[in-house]
């Protein structure tokens, strides 16, 4: 490993970090959206990820798309952390359950989404995060899953489904008070 100016740091190490500062921001995001707004995991998925990134560095960047490299990382991420089996048992909160609070943040609209995304399986859940919330096409969005665009397709479908059905489950009053875009221009 060759050291330059006695920094400590390689190119490699300086190109990296440089792509971290960038891009961290923008991984959280969206692991926030893959994980249905548990902001514990997905920075658990952001660090996964960036540790798999670093160890495949030359690869990353001979990628012809390494944002969809990228993309794929961190859903192969949330696979296998779903995988985990004391992920299962485990549930991350922000508050301690037995301390008083104010009502958690985005309020009783934002939450029947959330728990409706949470309920559907990873790969689902990030082809909605994919084609709706960052408007990828289908056949980028089967890069980023490692499938077919017919799987893609037949993934947003069913999810659709659940996702209106979960929240068409909703009481009247928050049913009329949210709007979710299922399909870019498109309300239910």
């Amino acid at each position: 490993m060759r050291v330059r100016g006695g920094s400590g740091h390689t190119g490699r190490d300086e190109q990296f970090h440089a792509f971290v500062v960038h891009r961290r921001p923008h991984l959280v995001r969206t692991a926030t959206l893959l994980t249905a707004g548990d902001p514990h995991l997905a920075e658990d998925l952001v660090q996964s990820t960036l540790t798999k990134l670093y160890v495949s560095w030359p690869a990353v960047q001979k990628a012809d798309n390494p944002d969809g490299y990228v993309r794929r990382v961190l859903v192969n991420a949330l696979t296998d952390e779903r995988r985990r089996i004391w992920r299962r048992r485990e549930r991350s909160v922000a508050e301690l359950p037995d301390t008083a609070g104010a009502e958690p943040a985005g309020g009783p609209v934002a939450e029947p989404l959330r728990q409706a995304l949470r309920d559907l399986p990873p790969k689902m859940r990030a082809a909605v995060v994919f084609r709706y919330f960052y408007d990828l096409d289908v056949a980028d969005t089967a890069h980023a899953l490692g499938c077919s665009e017919g799987t893609v397709k037949s993934q947003t479908a069913r999810a659709l489904d659940r996702l209106r059905a979960a929240l068409d489950d909703r009481p009247p009053a928050a049913a009329t008070a949210h709007s979710f875009r299922l399909r870019p221009g498109v309300t239910s």
